[in-house]
C-alpha cells in the first residue's frame, strides 16, 4: 500500500507545499473565464458563487488537514478512503480524483496555445478541422504538444525542480492579480452589470459549479505529503491557508475586472482578465503582460496537477488496483516516472479536440473532484467514529459538525451537475467524458481487483499507519 514501502525523498519545504497548492489554484481559469462569470451572474452574483464554492472548499480543506496530518502518505485520498471504506470505494474516490487532475492537465495543454493566440499576431496557422464549431489549427497542436513534452520532462526529473519552477511563476501571477486590483481601485468604475436580484439562482449556480475546478489544487499537498520534510500538523494547516488565500485572490480579480468593463464586453474577449487590465491602464502592452501572467498560470497548474495525478495513479498501482508496473519509481530521480509519462503522453492529444474542449473538461472534471471530496468527507466521519484514538496532530474541534457540513455541501454540489440541476452537465459531450472515464475505471478495476482486494483486505488498519 502507498505509504509503507515507497522510497520517496522528503525534500519539500513548507514554502514548496504552499506554493504548489496556491499556484495550482490560481492557474489559468481566472484569465479566460472571468468574462463568462460576470456575464452569467454579474459581479455580485459571481462573487457570491465563489463565496459559496469557497465555503465548501474551506470546510473540505480543513477535513483534509486533519486526515493529512494523521496519514501523511503519498496518494492522500487513496489512503484515507481505503482505511475507512475499503478497496472498492477507495478506487472510486481515487479514480474520480484522477479524472479531475487529468482534466486540469488536459485543460492546460489546450489553454497554452489559446494564450499564445492572444499574444502572438497570426498565431492561428493551418486550420485542420472544427470541433463543436471551433477550428483546430496545426499551430495549436504543435505548441500544445511541445508544452506537454517539456512539462512531463520537468516532473520526470524530480519534485524539487518542479517546486522551484512553481515558486517563480506563482510570484508572477500574484503580482499580476495585485496590479489589476490596484488599477481598478484608482481607475475603475462601476459597470452596468446585471444586479444580483436579476441574476437568480441559475446564474449563481453556473458560476458555483465551476469553483471546484478553480479551487482544485489544495489536494496536491496530501498527494505529495510523503515527499515533504514538514511536521504533519503544519502540513494539515497549510491546506486551509492556501484555500483561503486563493479565495481572496479570485474574489479580488472578479471585482476588479467588473470595474473595468461590462460582462457583455468581457465575455467577447478571448482573455477577459487581460482585456480588463488593458482597459484599466489604457495600455495594450500591459494587457499583453497580463496575458504572459496567464501563461505562468497555465504552467503552475499544469505542473502541480501532473505531479498530483502521477502520485494518485502511483498509489492506485501500488495497491494493485491498476496494473502494478505503473508504480515504478525512477532509480535516480525518485519520481513515479511511469505514471508521469503515461499522463503526460495522453495529454499530448488534447489540442486535437479544439478550444471548446476547455468548457467540457472544466465541468466534467469538476464532478469527479466533488465526488472524490464527498468520499473523503465520508472517510473522515467513519474514522472519527471507528478510530477515535488515531493520532491526529491537527484535530478539528467539533469534528462531527465539520463532517456533517462537508457532507451537505459536497452533496449539494454533486446535485448541481446532475440532470435536472440548475447547471447540469451537457449531453453528449460532458457526460460522454464522465461515462468513458467510468467505463475505463470499471475495466481496469475488473482486471486487477481480484488479487488486490484479497491482499488489501488482509491488512489491519494499524498496518497502514
Amino acid at each position: 500500500m502507498a505509504g509503507n514501502d515507497s522510497d520517496f525523498e522528503r525534500i519539500l519545504t513548507k514554502k514548496d507545499l504552499f506554493v504548489l497548492a496556491f499556484g495550482a489554484m490560481i492557474g489559468w481559469g481566472w484569465i479566460i473565464q472571468t468574462g463568462f462569470w460576470i456575464d452569467e451572474a454579474g459581479v455580485a452574483g459571481s462573487v457570491l458563487g465563489f463565496v459559496v464554492g469557497a465555503v465548501m472548499v474551506c470546510v473540505v480543506g480543513l477535513i483534509y488537514g486533519e486526515l493529512t496530518s494523521a496519514m501523511p502518505f503519498v496518494g492522500g485520498e487513496h489512503v484515507y478512503s481505503f482505511r475507512a471504506l475499503g478497496p472498492l470505494w477507495s478506487f472510486v474516490c481515487t479514480w474520480s480524483l484522477v479524472l479531475g487532475y487529468v482534466g486540469v492537465v488536459v485543460f492546460e495543454v489546450v489553454a497554452l496555445p489559446s494564450a499564445m493566440a492572444f499574444i502572438v499576431p497570426g498565431f492561428n496557422v493551418l486550420e485542420l478541422w472544427t470541433v463543436a464549431g471551433e477550428p483546430v489549427y496545426a499551430s495549436w497542436i504543435l505548441v500544445g504538444g511541445i508544452g506537454a513534452i517539456v512539462m512531463t520532462g520537468l516532473n520526470y526529473r524530480g519534485v524539487k525542480p518542479a517546486a522551484q519552477f512553481q515558486t517563480l511563476l506563482t510570484l508572477v501571477i500574484g503580482l499580476a492579480g495585485v496590479m489589476l486590483v490596484i488599477g481598478s481601485l484608482f481607475n475603475g468604475q462601476t459597470q452596468p452589470n446585471p444586479p444580483l436580484s436579476d441574476v437568480g439562482t441559475a446564474g449563481v449556480a453556473t458560476v458555483a459549479i465551476m469553483t471546484p475546478f478553480m479551487f482544485v489544487g489544495f489536494d496536491v499537498i496530501p498527494q505529495s505529503a510523503e515527499e515533504a520534510d514538514v511536521p504533519p500538523r503544519v502540513i494539515g494547516l497549510l491546506i486551509p491557508a492556501a484555500v483561503s488565500l486563493a479565495a481572496l485572490f479570485y474574489v479580488g480579480v472578479i471585482w476588479a475586472s467588473g470595474q473595468a468593463m461590462p460582462g457583455v464586453e468581457l465575455v467577447e474577449s478571448p482573455l477577459p482578465a487581460a482585456a480588463a487590465m488593458e482597459t484599466i491602464f489604457s495600455s495594450q502592452l500591459i494587457g499583453r503582460i497580463m496575458a504572459l501572467a496567464g501563461i505562468a498560470g497555465i504552467l503552475t497548474s499544469w505542473n502541480s496537477f501532473l505531479l498530483g495525478a502521477s502520485r494518485a495513479v502511483f498509489a492506485l498501482a501500488d495497491s494493485g488496483m491498476i496494473p502494478r508496473r505503473i508504480n515504478a519509481l525512477h532509480p535516480e530521480y525518485n519520481t513515479p516516472s511511469t505514471a508521469i509519462v503515461l499522463i503526460g503522453g495522453l495529454s499530448i492529444f488534447a489540442p486535437l479536440f479544439g478550444e471548446q474542449m476547455l468548457v467540457w473538461i472544466v465541468n466534467a472534471s469538476g464532478l469527479g473532484l466533488v465526488v472524490a471530496w464527498f468520499l473523503v468527507v465520508v472517510s473522515f466521519l467513519v474514522l472519527r467514529y471507528r478510530e477515535p484514538g488515531l493520532n491526529r496532530p491537527l484535530k478539528l474541534p467539533f469534528g462531527y459538525a465539520f463532517g456533517a457540513a462537508g457532507l451537505v455541501l459536497t452533496l449539494g454540489f454533486i446535485g448541481l451537475y446532475l440532470p435536472g440541476g440548475p447547471s447540469a452537465l451537457v449531453w453528449p459531450y460532458e457526460w460522454a467524458i464522465v461515462l468513458c472515464w467510468t467505463l475505463l475505471g470499471v475495466v481496469l478495476y475488473g482486471i486487477t481487483s481480484t488479487d488486490s482486494e484479497i491482499e488489501l483486505a488482509d491488512l489491519e488498519p494499524s498496518e497502514l499507519e
